[in-house]
């Protein structure tokens, strides 16, 4: 009781702060009201304008029946009639809590039911996670409830059960909104997994976010109060919760960037989680749900594979704001690139229309079979038209303007980050450098946050790309930095350019989904092509462990998905399916079906031929013979 009267006393405050958080925002109108030509402007600088991340408190393509199917980028048409009740919401609110009505509940998931038995947020929300810590594995594994908990509800509180491959350990994965860390929140999460051995490790992920790994359940409610005190939360990261709220990593320091995504993604966090308290009103969603806030021209957020992207895009006014793209997604069974809602909203209507289209896809979205319940699957079956104007239903009086024309312009080549590169702020520099496949050690983090403190002011930036940014490096360091052994031996500013692109997911190592290994493979076949050819340009190499595609290989230029394949033998051994063709940018382009089951032993000549045929690589023995 004592939480819940905090909780709800927390938001009536939480709302008086979001509206003078749109009161800053509108403070700022003079400049977003001027329009310009100028490719250089940006918006929201953060010198006059800074919304941090409060500190939370201590307390607790069919071309396969099993392949991916690209959806194209058209938006699919109104239906002719949707029937009155089919918009009738078929959640409610219950003590706080938002549940499935009882006319709704038949043919649910296995999921929805164990959310109906008890809200997975009163893990948080009420204290149950110290209770649980207390409890042994045995005792957990009794009790179908609490074996729940440590499966599917815990998940809510970001911690993933390693049940498969690391029985009793967890994953934790964070809220980072726009990739922004620091030094001391690097230090903290070194500390955490340095006490695992062997089993404790960190991830840089494909949302500019972190993950550690080798957690066990009696540790967490202290670790929990320590990620509060650094200002982290991983409240509402996982499952049926909106993901990290990605942004430009370049956000406040580039030069041509369009607008500071940084206030928006902290924004949208805060809004999310309540500030790290728990927000069960956003938190029983009927799948995950992914959204973006892109600030520059380059892209770097993937709009186009979020449910929920904002474009910067200026109304007829001259009013700043953004064009919104909605329903893209990756599963197992099917990809889609999201599609425009055609609504453009003012700057100070980020939060309204982000709490809409949740409360949409909330109270209308499909809970039965898992493959068919993001947010596109909705969109579908009402068609575009419907499901806007059941997203402007929920706009508090407000209609949606039309789409508005985008800031982003279509002929832009993509920046690289990595390397040494001037900042908008004269006399500084960001250096961005390479993770290899995203995973870093203990001493590493440590070794980052000295560099960052020593170097810049305290700061790290996490890439999409599974890199790290070090922002506000005077230039009179430069040099000093470039030779520090960590970024001299592993950490490179200047990779390879097979290297530099690459991205692999946590794979069979600590993921029970995953049916091959990718992290230590993707680099060892790397290496090996690298040794037969050279390449004149980077060449975007993705691996993912399984059709869920967390490595995300349908945006790749080469996409790694693995399964199990036949070797010359008949014998079953690990594979992959091969993807071609992914784009990033304003011509983006979900990669479609190159070769099915190839042995992994037997990849290398493949990738090689690949990369001769399609990427214009030279074979190094005729580049040496030719010189």
């Amino acid at each position: 009781m004592f939480h819940s009267i905090i909780h709800y006393a927390f938001m009536s405050l939480f709302t008086l702060v979001l509206s003078s958080y749109k009161n800053a925002l509108s403070s700022l109108k003079p400049p977003l009201q001027q329009p310009s030509t100028h490719s250089q402007h940006t918006f929201l600088p953060m010198s006059s304008f800074s919304v941090r991340f409060l500190a939370p408190p201590c307390c607790p393509n069919s071309r396969s029946k099993t392949l991916l199917c690209a959806t194209p980028t058209v938006a699919p048409a109104a239906s002719e009639a949707v029937e009155a009740s089919r918009l009738e919401p078929r959640v409610e609110e219950r003590d706080g809590f938002w549940v499935l009505k009882e006319e709704y509940r038949g043919g649910i998931s296995p999921q929805e039911k164990v959310k109906l038995e008890k809200d997975p947020m009163k893990l948080f929300m009420e204290g149950g996670i110290e209770d649980l810590a207390k409890m042994s594995l045995e005792e957990i594994e009794s009790s179908k409830h609490t074996k729940d908990d440590i499966d599917v509800r815990l998940k809510w509180l970001g911690l993933f059960h390693r049940r498969k491959h690391h029985y009793g350990r967890f994953m934790m994965r964070l809220k980072l909104p726009n990739g922004v860390t620091t030094s001391s929140q690097t230090r903290y999460l070194a500390s955490v997994i340095r006490k695992y051995g062997k089993d404790g490790c960190a991830d840089v992920t494909t949302r500019q976010n972190w993950q550690i790994r080798g957690v066990v359940l009696p540790d967490v409610p202290e670790i929990l109060k320590g990620l509060a005190e650094v200002g982290l939360t991983s409240l509402q990261s996982g499952m049926d919760n909106v993901r990290n709220a990605v942004g430009n990593p370049l956000a406040g320091i580039d030069p041509d960037e369009i607008v500071d995504t940084r206030p928006y993604n902290n924004l949208l966090s805060q809004f999310i989680t309540a500030n790290s308290l728990g927000n069960p009103a956003m938190s029983n969603l009927p799948r995950k749900w992914n959204v973006c806030v892109v600030g520059s021209h380059d892209l770097f957020e993937h709009p186009h594979i979020n449910d929920l992207a904002y474009m910067p895009a200026n109304n007829k006014d001259g009013r700043f704001g953004f064009n919104l793209l909605v329903g893209g997604f990756f599963s197992a069974k099917r990809c889609a690139e999201a599609i425009p809602l055609d609504a453009w909203v003012s700057a100070d209507d980020v939060i309204p229309v982000c709490k809409a289209v949740l409360e949409a896809y909330r109270d209308l979205g499909f809970r039965g079979n898992r493959q068919k319940t993001r947010m596109m699957w909705l969109i579908d079956e009402l068609g575009i038209e419907v499901f806007r104007s059941e997203v402007e239903k929920r706009m508090a009086g407000k209609q949606l303007e039309r789409a508005q024309e985008d800031l982003v312009k279509k002929q832009w080549e993509r920046r690289d980050y990595l390397g040494v590169h001037p900042q908008k702020q004269e006399g500084l520099s960001y250096v961005g450098i390479h993770i290899p496949v995203g995973r870093i050690q203990a001493d590493e983090m440590d070794e980052l946050a000295r560099l960052a403190d020593e170097y810049g002011t305290g700061e790290l930036r996490l890439t999409v790309e599974q890199n790290i940014i070090i922002p506000n490096v005077d230039n009179s360091k430069l040099e000093a930095l470039l030779k520090e052994p960590l970024l001299k031996d592993k950490f490179s500013p200047e990779p390879s350019l097979l290297m530099k692109t690459l991205v692999a997911c946590t794979g069979n190592q600590f993921c029970g989904q995953a049916i091959i290994e990718t992290k230590a493979r993707a680099l060892k076949v790397t290496e090996e092509v690298e040794r037969q050819v050279a390449v004149t340009r980077p060449v975007r190499m993705h691996w993912t462990g399984c059709p869920n595609t967390c490595g995300q290989v349908q945006v790749a230029d080469i996409g790694f998905m693995g399964c199990m394949a036949r070797d010359e033998n008949g014998k079953a051994t690990e594979g992959v399916d091969i993807f071609l063709g992914g784009r990033i940018g304003s011509d983006s382009h979900l990669a479609e079906l190159y070769k099915k089951g190839v042995p992994c032993k037997n990849l290398v000549p493949i990738v090689v031929d690949i990369l001769v045929k399609h990427f214009g690589a030279v074979q190094r023995n005729r580049e040496e013979g030719e010189d």
